[in-house]
């Protein structure tokens, strides 16, 4: 029986694996800010590190916006097909930390056309990411054309 009031998922969790696991714990928990929520070990060499991350979403885009995406923010440079990306209160500021914790900058911080500040980086644990500081809030964005949702099209 599942209780009405309680949504179906309540974490996402993504599973990265890092050959060189301390560099990884050390540029996501230390230098990107994400404290550890837990950590275990089973013996040996058996180590996991469970980072905070704060909200959690899944960004769903069809291969046009992904490519449009691409465009704007890392000068068309392909992404993988999936990349991470956290939001963040210094996008230059934190692009600028990540770069000086190890992360290769693909591109630097750009305004993109729904006013956030976006910058693409190549981090450990072989992983592409985007950083990404909201320069207006999701009210003010909604009311701007293309912006909704897809119920929002029916």
């Amino acid at each position: 029986m599942t209780d009405a009031s309680r949504p179906p998922v309540l974490q996402l969790r993504v599973v990265i694996e890092a050959e060189d696991y301390d560099r990884a714990v050390a540029f996501y928990r230390d230098a990107l800010g994400m404290p550890e929520l837990m950590a275990y070990a089973e013996g040996g060499d058996d180590r996991v590190s469970i980072l905070d991350a704060g909200r959690a979403t899944i960004e769903i885009a069809n291969p046009t916006h992904k490519r449009v995406i691409d465009e704007l923010e890392a000068g068309g440079r392909p992404s993988q097909r999936i990349r991470l990306a956290f939001e963040v209160t210094d996008g230059a500021g934190t692009t600028r930390r990540l770069a000086e914790a190890g992360a290769a900058i693909v591109a630097e911080p750009i305004e993109t056309p729904w006013r956030s500040l976006n910058s693409r980086l190549d981090a450990p644990a072989g992983l592409q990411i985007t950083v990404f500081e909201e320069l207006e809030g999701s009210d003010e964005r909604a009311l701007r054309d293309g912006f909704g949702t897809e119920s929002d099209r029916d």
